[in-house]
């Protein structure tokens, strides 16, 4: 049964990828002229490329993509392309690949992101469950209120002001970048250290930002599991405190935190643009902006088909780990 429940969720989630790669495939051929070779001639009359570059891409460019070919035959050379992890060449930064480019900013938005979102969660979840537990201490309800009135504060905002307080008026945290500058990446303590210092600002904006969004969707559903009867049955029993709160009351209650967490996850790969960009993180979302800035059609293309498919992804884990978490989801079919 649990394998028909999964091959039953990897066809929707092929479906997801498929209609994705489809879309990403249409929006550009529904524009009027062709979106790519306008871009390299605005390159070229600004003076952006030499001559035989901006050929060279135009023609690699119909080559690769059959442009002169029937709509079919498009189609089917850009899945060659999509399978084989071709997605073109980078319009601002020739010959750089765009492969290259997303795998170059990859891990440090996974490791900043990741990183973010797991620690608020875990503590955004915890505070939650406290605020809404009616024997938790006062001082929890009170760190909560803090962490609330935060959360409505945009994140870019406290990054802004984490910045000039920890990098400007008192420099003890780096203002921005990924590694000190003229490091060289290595697998040694000091680009260890320089990488987590620089990876505390914008992970601290992020954190402070998003605990208390965690922490209020955990009250109202912890709130809503108080009065179950699974609770009462476990006080009855004369259970400890710490065990009914736990496993009676937040693993219950924290179902839909995890859709939530899953959704966060697969949105990872695309950053937190604005954070990256104010303290210059060298991850996806920063690369995205600098492309979007530079109409750099292939890297964008590449980061959005990426997004789509880690989403996918994400949601079909989810949708495998749900029924073993809660044994009330069931796996068979009604009706």
């Amino acid at each position: 049964m649990y394998l028909d429940y999964i091959f039953r969720r990897a066809l929707v989630m092929l479906l997801v990828i498929f209609l994705a790669v489809t879309i990403n495939f249409m929006i550009p051929r529904l524009m009027p002229g062709d979106p790519v070779e306008t871009q390299l001639m605005q390159l070229l009359s600004q003076g952006g490329g030499a001559v035989g570059d901006i050929r060279a891409m135009v023609e690699s460019h119909r080559a690769r993509f059959g442009l002169d070919q029937p709509i079919w035959a498009q189609y089917l050379a850009y899945w060659g392309s999509v399978l084989s992890l071709d997605l073109g060449v980078s319009l601002a930064n020739y010959p750089e690949r765009v492969v290259d480019a997303i795998l170059g900013a990859l891990p440090w938005t996974l490791g900043l992101l990741g990183a973010a979102t797991l620690a608020s969660f875990v503590a955004g979840t915890l505070l939650g469950g406290l605020m809404a537990w009616p024997r938790a201490g006062r001082g929890w309800q009170a760190a909560g209120s803090g962490m609330l009135l935060l959360s409505s504060i945009p994140y870019f905002l406290i990054g802004m002001v984490l910045l000039y307080a920890f990098a400007i008026v008192w420099p003890v945290l780096p203002a921005g970048g990924g590694l000190p500058f003229g490091m060289t990446p290595a697998w040694d303590a000091a680009t260890l250290r320089g990488i987590a210092l620089h990876a505390v600002l914008p992970l601290a904006s992020i954190v402070l930002a998003e605990t208390g969004a965690w922490a209020i969707g955990m009250r109202g559903m912890m709130v809503s599991v108080l009065g179950e009867d699974h609770i009462t049955l476990a006080e009855a029993k004369g259970l400890r405190e710490r065990r009914i709160f736990l496993r009676y009351g937040l693993r219950t209650a924290m179902l839909p935190q995890l859709t939530r967490l899953a959704l966060a996850l697969g949105h990872i790969v695309s950053g937190a643009i604005l954070v990256e960009v104010i303290f210059s993180y060298p991850g996806i979302g920063f690369r995205l902006f600098q492309a979007v800035q530079a109409k750099d059609y292939f890297v964008i293309q590449g980061i959005v088909l990426m997004l789509t498919v880690s989403l996918a992804l994400a949601t079909f884990l989810l949708d495998l780990i749900y029924p073993l978490i809660d044994p009330r989801i069931t796996l068979r079919r009604r009706g």
